[in-house]
């Protein structure tokens, strides 16, 4: 893979805003707001970049990136409207005691930096994330979206200007 997107999803493509107007199509499992896929979508085009799922969210899917729950068919079924596609995930580094306390930010960036170590053609790569990942190599690379908003016009033209 020549460029690469790890897409977290809370906060990003969808947030704290959005989802108080729209309880419904959050308890239909429709946690995703379209206008911030539009803007990914934008992103992915521009730079020919592939997805790659460091979020929860990736538990929702199989080792061939294909959805196993309603929520992830939406979300593939979204992208795949806007010509995008889970191209894979990180590992799971995760613990008993982060899964428990819902501390995944404490690992995130190690799952990053293993996902890279075996993708060494990887030419360049940005992160879109709500959170602090705790790493100062990710942080070099990470558009750090407010989870209020998710993502915006902005972040996408800072993730360009990484990735390109």
């Amino acid at each position: 893979m020549g460029k690469v997107i790890f897409l977290d999803i809370d906060g990003v493509l969808n947030s704290n805003f959005w989802n108080a107007d729209h309880q419904r199509e959050i308890s239909d499992g429709k946690y995703i707001d379209t206008e911030k896929v539009k803007l990914l979508s934008d992103l992915v085009k521009k730079s020919e970049a592939s997805l790659i799922l460091h979020s929860g969210w990736r538990f929702w899917f199989d080792g061939d990136a294909q959805p196993t729950r309603p929520e992830a068919e939406y979300l593939a079924a979204l992208l795949n409207n806007e010509g995008m596609t889970v191209a894979g995930m990180t590992p799971d580094l995760t613990t008993e005691e982060i899964r428990r306390t819902k501390k995944f930010s404490k690992v995130k960036a190690d799952e990053i930096l293993k996902w890279l170590e075996n993708h060494s053609e990887t030419e360049s790569w940005v992160v879109i994330d709500d959170l602090e990942l705790h790493n100062e190599t990710i942080a070099k690379y990470q558009v750090m979206t407010d989870p209020e908003q998710g993502l915006t016009e902005a972040d996408v033209e800072k993730a360009l200007g990484i990735l390109c």
